[in-house]
């Protein structure tokens, strides 16, 4: 098996890191990336303001989700105290891998200073070298001499070297000062940069409670597995076409359906601990049912951080359940969540066509579809799922 291994700082990891990692991967044939962020780099401090080391490997792993699952985020840097040298790190790696073959990712700025980093020809012995440059001036003739003084000097050496056309460039430092003038999104990941707007890092100081809808999407898709993410931004355009069908208010719609899986990727444990932290008292179901609670502890979430008013709270609060006599934007998002684009399932069509025939119709629908398929597992159904049925069908 052939393994990227790219650290940095990535302080914050951006774009441009994204697509030298994509491209470099493609072009080695890698089948596996690590990323590495450094705990206190050898060659430079960290700047003061700098967010914490949990911090920086959370951004660094919604980072990596735009690559999906080919790539994984170490810590193993971040743990370990003292200066985090490269030889170090590919010393632990081999020997996790020893039988892999190692590539170490790096821009052209590293590789042309690589013969003064410490222990060199450990890093030469250990992976093999692939250098990207990130600029249309890092070119060919850039790499050359150094490339011919590093076989000279370690015959060992593995170099492979490529510019990047059309690499999104810019320094973290300029970054760091855009983002703090109120600028840098276009930059960064959108996860990446809700979640940077959400600790407000980086000299960011964003009203939470009141982000407009074009900061509210990055700062919910923060929260998510990047395999949600397709989901949830189906949810929205799904609750913003049954909006305007049915006459409810877009703008809640849509805040409504960025937020309802908000806290979807906690597992029991940490949802247990939401309930407690916010009150919530929990029926027999609920307590055992992991799959119920994200509703309840993400409408709490939506409101506390982000101020959401309560037609969105409850709208979020019964999206998995429903209840009896559901309001307009109850019955939106929980359709919405149901039928959008992703959803693939026996019957998905015909409750497509009728969402957008009678809203009602449609959802009675889905109940009873919800309620068809747990019993046929043999799971038990929610009471609130049965009182949302009965009372559409009087």
């Amino acid at each position: 098996m052939k393994i990227g291994i790219y650290g940095g700082t990535f302080n914050p990891p951006h774009l441009g890191h994204i697509t030298a990692a994509r491209a470099v991967f493609a072009l080695l044939k890698l089948d596996r990336l690590l990323i590495v962020p450094d705990g206190q780099p050898p060659h430079k401090d960290l700047p003061p303001d700098s967010p914490a080391p949990e911090q920086r490997l959370a951004l660094t792993r919604l980072a990596a989700a735009e690559m999906g699952d080919r790539a994984e985020v170490l810590d193993l840097e971040l743990r370990r105290e003292g200066r985090s040298y490269t030889s170090d790190t590919l010393t632990r790696l081999h020997a996790l891998y020893p039988e892999d073959e190692l590539w170490l990712l790096m821009g052209a700025d590293m590789f042309l200073t690589l013969h003064r980093w410490h222990e060199p020809e450990t890093i030469l012995s250990l992976a093999g070298i692939a250098a990207f440059g990130r600029t249309e001036a890092d070119t060919e003739e850039l790499f050359a001499a150094q490339r011919d003084y590093l076989y000279k000097s370690f015959p060992q050496a593995r170099l492979f070297t490529l510019t990047i056309p059309g690499v999104v460039d810019i320094s973290s430092t300029d970054l760091r000062e855009q983002l703090a003038a109120g600028g840098g999104a276009n930059y960064l990941a959108p996860a990446v940069y809700g979640l940077i707007l959400r600790e407000g890092l980086y000299g960011t100081a964003a009203d939470l409670k009141h982000l407009p809808l074009s900061w509210l999407r990055p700062a919910a898709l923060s929260y998510l597995n990047h395999r949600r993410i397709p989901h949830v931004l189906g949810t929205e355009q799904e609750a913003i076409r049954l909006a305007v069908r049915y006459g409810a208010d877009v703008e809640k719609a849509r805040r409504a359906a960025l937020l309802h899986d908000c806290t979807k990727k906690l597992d029991m444990e940490e949802q247990l601990s939401l309930c407690r932290q916010y009150g919530i008292q929990l029926d027999g179901l609920e307590q055992r049912a992991l799959k119920l609670l994200h509703a309840r502890t993400g409408a709490e979430v939506a409101r506390d951080v982000f101020g959401v008013d309560d037609e969105i709270y409850s709208a979020i609060r019964w999206h998995t359940t429903g209840h009896a006599n559901m309001t307009l934007l109850e019955k939106i998002i929980y359709l919405a969540d149901y039928i959008e684009p992703s959803r693939d399932f026996p019957g998905v069509d015909r409750l497509r066509k009728v969402c957008y025939e009678d809203l009602d119709k449609g959802l009675l629908t889905g109940l009873e579809m919800t309620i068809e398929e747990m019993r046929g597992m043999g799971n038990p159904v929610h009471h609130a799922t049965l009182e949302a049925r009965d009372f559409l069908k009087g």
